[in-house]
């Protein structure tokens, strides 16, 4: 079955569905940009950079890169002069969002963790 993740080369470490998922979105930073990107209307590099986690700006432009290449992300011009892009969620990328909500709801039940999203 096609993975539709075509532009990065993932190493993954076992043939575990669970170990592979991490592989690609294993660190806090990739699944709290996803986050952004999916519920609180984040865009642009500095929608991003300004969320309540602080991303330094240097992993943020890594990540952002990544999620890009992966297919989660498309990268979109939205101003010529300067060129400045939008990074919106990929088909791949939404079927991010119930991972996400589970995470929500776990962290709510279970660690006090609230949101308004």
């Amino acid at each position: 079955m096609k993975s539709g993740i075509d532009q990065v080369t993932l190493e993954h470490r076992s043939t575990c569905p669970i170990a592979r998922s991490l592989d690609l979105m294993g660190d806090k930073w990739t699944l709290l940009i996803m986050r952004d990107a999916l519920f609180l209307k984040g865009r642009t590099f500095a929608d991003f950079a300004s969320g309540r986690e602080r991303i330094p700006t240097n992993l943020l432009s890594g990540r952002l890169r990544k999620l890009v290449g992966m297919g989660l992300l498309e990268k979109v011009p939205y101003q010529q002069r300067p060129l400045r892009y939008e990074y919106r969620p990929t088909d791949l990328g939404k079927a991010l969002k119930p991972v996400l909500r589970a995470m929500k709801s776990y962290g709510e039940q279970h660690l006090g963790g609230h949101t308004k999203y």
